[in-house]
């Protein structure tokens, strides 16, 4: 499963294995398409992702972080989300 994603350092290139469980990959992957994220997923192969922008590398880490993270570290981000909207 991807557990983070450096941003800064990560290429833009035309095509990107996205590493996550088999299991979710097809979540993943019809969560990706509703965003208009160009993406691919066959049987047996890895889930590919077109990441040509910023926005589409976050959407991504916002969609794999769902299904990486466990249920605390979700709520201690949101709560931390809610914290800088405070300042």
């Amino acid at each position: 499963m991807l557990e983070s994603m450096n941003l800064t350092n990560l290429p833009l290139e035309p095509r990107q294995v996205v590493e996550v469980d088999w299991c979710d990959r097809w979540i993943v992957y019809h969560r990706l398409r509703e965003l208009d994220i160009p993406c691919s997923c066959e049987t047996h192969k890895p889930l590919q992702a077109n990441l040509s922008s910023p926005t589409a590398i976050i959407q991504l880490w916002s969609v794999t972080k769902q299904y990486s993270a466990s249920r605390q570290e979700l709520i201690d981000w949101l709560k931390s989300c809610w914290n800088l909207n405070k300042r």
